[in-house]
């Protein structure tokens, strides 16, 4: 029986950026689901919708870039009743955002990131679950995020690393890559593969 994996892009990443990854998940034999949302839109009702969304779904994995893997972190942790198998964070600010909130000083900016600019605030992340969750994150600092300067400390162009860090995750990996590569790379296809049938990095 194949096992199922809910993909979730990032803020202003349209669903189709996925496939690349689906694509790759599916030929190691996984049923692939992507995940449509407004990343403009508030936090909460796109939580809701995640959670409708995987309930159809038995025990799914979870993949989520950039934003999307907040929304994941947030949504698994609101909704403990929720069948999980593991869950997978590539390149997710999950402890605020220093380029974010960079970008959002400028009034375009903000326009921009709509009601999602309060998320990049400095904040504690955690996973409040049993099942094993994983994070990748990039090293190369190819990325809008340094539009305006330099980011302090290792980073993908957007996302520092220090920035995706979750108490309670069972691993985390660094590839050299920027953050919109992280989607698409074979090498991230190959350690998503493996975490979600082993719960680790090998």
């Amino acid at each position: 029986m194949k096992q199922h994996v809910v993909l979730v892009p990032g803020l202003w990443v349209p669903a189709a950026a996925m496939l690349f990854l689906a694509g790759r998940l599916g030929a190691a034999g996984y049923a692939t689901h992507v995940f449509a949302y407004h990343g403009r839109s508030p936090l909460e009702p796109n939580v809701e919708r995640l959670a409708r969304f995987a309930s159809a779904i038995p025990r799914p994995h979870f993949v989520g870039h950039s934003l999307g893997g907040l929304l994941i972190l947030e949504t698994l942790n609101r909704h403990p009743g929720l069948a999980v198998s593991s869950a997978l964070l590539l390149g997710s600010p999950v402890r605020g955002c220093f380029a974010g909130r960079r970008f959002g000083a400028a009034r375009w900016g903000a326009w921009m990131m709509g009601a999602s600019a309060a998320l990049w605030n400095e904040r504690r992340a955690s996973w409040q679950r049993s099942e094993p969750l994983g994070v990748i994150a990039g090293t190369a600092p190819l990325g809008l995020g340094r539009a305006f300067g330099r980011l302090p400390g290792q980073n993908d162009g957007v996302v520092c690393v220090t920035e995706t860090e979750v108490e309670g995750m069972a691993c985390r990996t660094l590839v050299p890559l920027g953050h919109s590569a992280l989607v698409v790379s074979g090498r991230v296809a190959r350690l998503a593969c493996g975490f979600l049938e082993n719960g680790r990095f090998e």
